[in-house]
Protein backbone atom coordinates (compact mmCIF):
# COMPACT_ATOMS: atom_id res chain seq x y z
CA UNK A 1 0.00 0.00 0.00
CA UNK A 2 1.45 3.53 -0.33
CA UNK A 3 0.31 6.71 0.72
CA UNK A 4 0.80 10.11 -1.19
CA UNK A 5 0.11 13.86 -0.62
CA UNK A 6 -1.60 15.97 -3.30
CA UNK A 7 0.75 18.41 -3.83
CA UNK A 8 0.04 21.99 -4.14
CA UNK A 9 -3.51 22.33 -2.37
CA UNK A 10 -4.25 26.17 -2.37
CA UNK A 11 -5.79 27.91 1.17
CA UNK A 12 -9.32 26.98 0.30
CA UNK A 13 -11.93 30.19 0.73
CA UNK A 14 -15.81 29.28 0.48
CA UNK A 15 -17.26 27.56 -2.23
CA UNK A 16 -14.02 26.08 -3.94
CA UNK A 17 -14.32 22.83 -5.86
CA UNK A 18 -12.45 20.30 -4.24
CA UNK A 19 -12.98 17.76 -6.48
CA UNK A 20 -11.71 19.86 -9.01
CA UNK A 21 -8.35 20.90 -7.55
CA UNK A 22 -7.54 17.43 -6.27
CA UNK A 23 -8.29 16.20 -9.64
CA UNK A 24 -5.79 19.10 -11.41
CA UNK A 25 -3.27 17.74 -9.15
CA UNK A 26 -3.09 14.24 -8.86
CA UNK A 27 -3.96 11.18 -11.30
CA UNK A 28 -6.66 9.30 -9.67
CA UNK A 29 -7.47 5.38 -9.93
CA UNK A 30 -11.03 4.60 -9.80
CA UNK A 31 -10.21 0.69 -9.58
CA UNK A 32 -12.97 -1.44 -9.09
CA UNK A 33 -16.45 -0.01 -9.52
CA UNK A 34 -19.08 -0.39 -6.31
CA UNK A 35 -21.00 -2.98 -6.76
CA UNK A 36 -17.86 -5.33 -7.28
CA UNK A 37 -16.64 -4.44 -4.19
CA UNK A 38 -19.28 -6.53 -1.97
CA UNK A 39 -18.38 -9.79 -3.91
CA UNK A 40 -15.97 -11.93 -2.48
CA UNK A 41 -12.50 -12.54 -4.22
CA UNK A 42 -13.37 -8.73 -5.53
CA UNK A 43 -10.67 -6.76 -7.11
CA UNK A 44 -8.52 -4.05 -4.81
CA UNK A 45 -10.65 -1.19 -4.07
CA UNK A 46 -8.21 1.21 -6.10
CA UNK A 47 -7.44 4.83 -4.96
CA UNK A 48 -8.79 6.12 -1.73
CA UNK A 49 -9.07 10.06 -1.28
CA UNK A 50 -8.50 10.99 2.18
CA UNK A 51 -9.04 14.78 2.61
CA UNK A 52 -8.97 16.94 5.99
CA UNK A 53 -12.17 18.37 7.39
CA UNK A 54 -10.79 21.71 7.67
CA UNK A 55 -10.71 22.54 3.68
CA UNK A 56 -14.23 20.65 3.58
CA UNK A 57 -15.48 23.01 6.38
CA UNK A 58 -13.45 25.63 4.85
CA UNK A 59 -15.09 25.04 1.41
CA UNK A 60 -18.74 24.55 2.61
CA UNK A 61 -18.59 27.56 4.08
CA UNK A 62 -18.03 26.28 8.14
CA UNK A 63 -16.11 29.49 9.53
CA UNK A 64 -17.62 31.25 12.44
CA UNK A 65 -16.83 34.38 14.46
CA UNK A 66 -17.33 33.98 18.53
CA UNK A 67 -20.24 37.09 18.01
CA UNK A 68 -22.35 34.97 16.73
CA UNK A 69 -23.02 32.83 19.39
CA UNK A 70 -24.03 35.06 22.20
CA UNK A 71 -23.56 33.42 25.39
CA UNK A 72 -26.54 32.15 27.10
CA UNK A 73 -27.15 31.48 31.19
CA UNK A 74 -25.76 27.71 30.62
CA UNK A 75 -22.55 28.40 28.48
CA UNK A 76 -21.47 31.25 30.79
CA UNK A 77 -21.92 28.16 33.91
CA UNK A 78 -19.64 26.18 32.32
CA UNK A 79 -17.19 28.92 31.22
CA UNK A 80 -16.63 29.94 34.62
CA UNK A 81 -16.42 26.59 36.14
CA UNK A 82 -13.74 26.03 33.38
CA UNK A 83 -11.85 28.84 34.82
CA UNK A 84 -11.80 27.94 37.94
CA UNK A 85 -11.06 24.70 37.68
CA UNK A 86 -7.95 25.73 35.13
CA UNK A 87 -7.37 28.70 36.27
CA UNK A 88 -6.92 30.06 32.55
CA UNK A 89 -9.57 32.71 31.33
CA UNK A 90 -12.56 30.73 29.12
CA UNK A 91 -14.78 32.78 26.76
CA UNK A 92 -18.64 32.50 27.51
CA UNK A 93 -19.22 32.58 23.15
CA UNK A 94 -17.13 29.72 22.71
CA UNK A 95 -18.82 27.15 25.53
CA UNK A 96 -21.89 28.51 23.71
CA UNK A 97 -20.79 27.27 19.96
CA UNK A 98 -19.62 24.09 21.68
CA UNK A 99 -23.31 23.71 22.85
CA UNK A 100 -25.10 24.61 19.67
CA UNK A 101 -23.00 21.92 17.79
CA UNK A 102 -23.58 19.51 20.07
CA UNK A 103 -26.76 16.70 20.82
CA UNK A 104 -25.16 14.94 23.91
CA UNK A 105 -22.60 17.53 26.74
CA UNK A 106 -20.87 13.92 27.81
CA UNK A 107 -18.43 15.64 29.98
CA UNK A 108 -18.37 19.33 31.66
CA UNK A 109 -14.72 18.99 33.12
CA UNK A 110 -12.14 20.04 33.19
CA UNK A 111 -12.72 19.95 29.31
CA UNK A 112 -16.19 19.91 27.02
CA UNK A 113 -16.31 16.07 26.07
CA UNK A 114 -19.48 16.15 23.50
CA UNK A 115 -21.34 14.25 20.99
CA UNK A 116 -21.81 16.26 17.37
CA UNK A 117 -24.44 16.12 15.17
CA UNK A 118 -23.45 13.31 13.48
CA UNK A 119 -22.54 11.44 16.21
CA UNK A 120 -18.69 11.69 16.93
CA UNK A 121 -17.92 12.32 20.46
CA UNK A 122 -15.04 14.43 20.74
CA UNK A 123 -13.70 18.01 22.66
CA UNK A 124 -15.09 20.76 21.81
CA UNK A 125 -17.93 19.31 19.50
CA UNK A 126 -14.63 19.40 16.84
CA UNK A 127 -14.44 23.58 16.89
CA UNK A 128 -10.95 24.60 15.24
CA UNK A 129 -8.96 27.37 16.64
CA UNK A 130 -6.37 26.98 14.46
CA UNK A 131 -5.60 27.41 10.73
CA UNK A 132 -9.23 29.02 10.54
CA UNK A 133 -8.49 31.72 7.82
CA UNK A 134 -8.87 34.54 9.43
CA UNK A 135 -12.23 33.88 11.27
CA UNK A 136 -12.37 32.80 14.98
CA UNK A 137 -14.11 29.53 14.88
CA UNK A 138 -13.75 26.71 12.04
CA UNK A 139 -17.27 24.32 12.60
CA UNK A 140 -16.89 20.62 11.33
CA UNK A 141 -19.02 19.70 8.43
CA UNK A 142 -22.51 19.45 8.87
CA UNK A 143 -22.81 15.90 7.46
CA UNK A 144 -19.45 14.71 6.73
CA UNK A 145 -20.67 11.65 5.07
CA UNK A 146 -22.59 13.53 2.77
CA UNK A 147 -19.60 16.28 1.99
CA UNK A 148 -17.72 12.69 1.31
CA UNK A 149 -20.57 10.98 -1.12
CA UNK A 150 -20.12 14.37 -3.08
CA UNK A 151 -16.55 14.19 -3.61
CA UNK A 152 -16.70 10.80 -4.35
CA UNK A 153 -19.01 10.92 -7.05
CA UNK A 154 -17.16 13.64 -8.63
CA UNK A 155 -13.68 11.85 -8.50
CA UNK A 156 -14.82 8.10 -8.85
CA UNK A 157 -12.97 7.09 -5.94
CA UNK A 158 -13.90 6.89 -2.53
CA UNK A 159 -13.36 8.69 -0.13
CA UNK A 160 -12.67 9.44 3.74
CA UNK A 161 -13.22 12.69 5.74
CA UNK A 162 -10.89 12.58 8.34
CA UNK A 163 -9.85 14.98 11.74
CA UNK A 164 -7.38 14.34 14.55
CA UNK A 165 -8.55 13.17 17.71
CA UNK A 166 -7.69 12.31 20.98
CA UNK A 167 -8.56 9.07 22.49
CA UNK A 168 -9.17 7.77 25.82
CA UNK A 169 -6.21 6.12 27.89
CA UNK A 170 -3.57 7.37 24.99
CA UNK A 171 -1.24 10.27 25.16
CA UNK A 172 -1.23 12.32 21.97
CA UNK A 173 -3.94 12.88 18.64
CA UNK A 174 -4.60 10.69 15.43
CA UNK A 175 -6.27 11.10 12.11
CA UNK A 176 -9.76 9.57 12.21
CA UNK A 177 -12.61 9.86 10.30
CA UNK A 178 -15.56 11.64 10.86
CA UNK A 179 -17.19 10.78 7.18
CA UNK A 180 -16.63 8.47 4.28
CA UNK A 181 -18.35 7.24 0.95
CA UNK A 182 -17.43 5.15 -1.25
CA UNK A 183 -16.27 1.90 1.07
CA UNK A 184 -17.78 0.02 3.95
CA UNK A 185 -16.63 1.48 7.46
CA UNK A 186 -15.45 -1.56 8.93
CA UNK A 187 -14.56 -5.02 7.87
CA UNK A 188 -15.95 -8.20 9.87
CA UNK A 189 -13.71 -10.77 10.60
CA UNK A 190 -16.69 -12.55 12.76
CA UNK A 191 -16.41 -16.33 11.53
CA UNK A 192 -12.65 -16.17 10.30
CA UNK A 193 -10.39 -18.38 11.82
CA UNK A 194 -7.39 -17.18 14.01
CA UNK A 195 -3.87 -19.10 13.39
CA UNK A 196 -4.41 -21.58 16.03
CA UNK A 197 -8.04 -22.72 14.11
CA UNK A 198 -10.32 -20.81 16.66
CA UNK A 199 -13.31 -18.85 15.04
CA UNK A 200 -13.14 -15.32 15.83
CA UNK A 201 -15.82 -14.05 17.21
CA UNK A 202 -15.75 -10.30 18.33
CA UNK A 203 -13.31 -8.80 15.58
CA UNK A 204 -14.51 -6.16 13.63
CA UNK A 205 -11.85 -3.94 12.09
CA UNK A 206 -12.17 -0.05 11.45
CA UNK A 207 -11.14 0.78 8.38
CA UNK A 208 -12.10 3.98 7.41
CA UNK A 209 -9.66 4.78 11.01
CA UNK A 210 -7.13 3.18 9.64
CA UNK A 211 -6.95 4.80 6.64
CA UNK A 212 -7.19 8.48 8.14
CA UNK A 213 -4.92 7.48 10.84
CA UNK A 214 -2.14 6.20 8.11
CA UNK A 215 -2.89 9.45 5.87
CA UNK A 216 -2.32 11.52 8.69
CA UNK A 217 1.67 10.69 9.35
CA UNK A 218 1.71 11.38 5.60
CA UNK A 219 -0.31 14.50 6.11
CA UNK A 220 1.45 16.19 8.50
CA UNK A 221 0.09 18.89 11.19
CA UNK A 222 0.16 22.83 11.53
CA UNK A 223 1.50 25.22 9.12
CA UNK A 224 3.35 22.44 7.11
CA UNK A 225 0.40 20.17 6.35
CA UNK A 226 -1.20 18.70 3.01
CA UNK A 227 -5.26 18.07 3.44
CA UNK A 228 -5.28 15.47 0.99
CA UNK A 229 -3.68 12.31 0.81
CA UNK A 230 -4.00 9.65 -1.86
CA UNK A 231 -4.37 6.18 -0.58
CA UNK A 232 -3.00 3.58 -3.48
CA UNK A 233 -3.14 -0.29 -3.20
CA UNK A 234 -5.55 -0.55 -0.94
CA UNK A 235 -7.78 -4.12 -0.78
CA UNK A 236 -10.79 -4.51 1.70
CA UNK A 237 -10.64 -8.27 1.00
CA UNK A 238 -13.51 -10.80 0.50
CA UNK A 239 -15.02 -9.79 4.29
CA UNK A 240 -18.62 -8.35 4.95
CA UNK A 241 -18.84 -4.63 5.49
CA UNK A 242 -20.83 -2.65 7.53
CA UNK A 243 -21.22 1.45 8.03
CA UNK A 244 -21.45 1.10 11.71
CA UNK A 245 -18.51 3.89 13.20
CA UNK A 246 -19.89 5.58 16.19
CA UNK A 247 -21.45 3.37 19.06
CA UNK A 248 -24.40 3.77 20.51
CA UNK A 249 -25.35 4.78 23.97
CA UNK A 250 -26.92 1.36 24.66
CA UNK A 251 -23.25 0.09 23.94
CA UNK A 252 -20.76 2.83 24.82
CA UNK A 253 -20.03 1.35 28.74
CA UNK A 254 -17.21 4.57 28.98
CA UNK A 255 -20.27 7.37 27.97
CA UNK A 256 -22.78 5.75 30.35
CA UNK A 257 -19.40 5.52 33.02
CA UNK A 258 -18.95 9.44 32.68
CA UNK A 259 -22.90 10.22 32.74
CA UNK A 260 -22.52 9.32 36.81
CA UNK A 261 -19.02 11.15 36.84
CA UNK A 262 -18.41 14.82 37.81
CA UNK A 263 -14.95 17.01 38.33
CA UNK A 264 -15.21 18.77 41.39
Amino acid sequence: MELIAVPGIPEIDPGDDLADLVADRIDLDPGAQSDERDRPGSPPVGDVLCIASTVVSKAEDRLADLEAFPAGPRAREIADRLEGITGEERDPRFAQAVLEESTDLVMEAPFLLTETRFGHVCVNAGIDRSNTGGADLLLLPKRPSESAARLSEALSVPVIVTDTCGRPFRHGQRGVAIGWAGLPASRDWRGERDRDGRELGVTVENVVDELAGAANLVAGEGGGGTPAVVVRGFEFGAMAGSDEQFRSVETDFVRQALRGWSHE
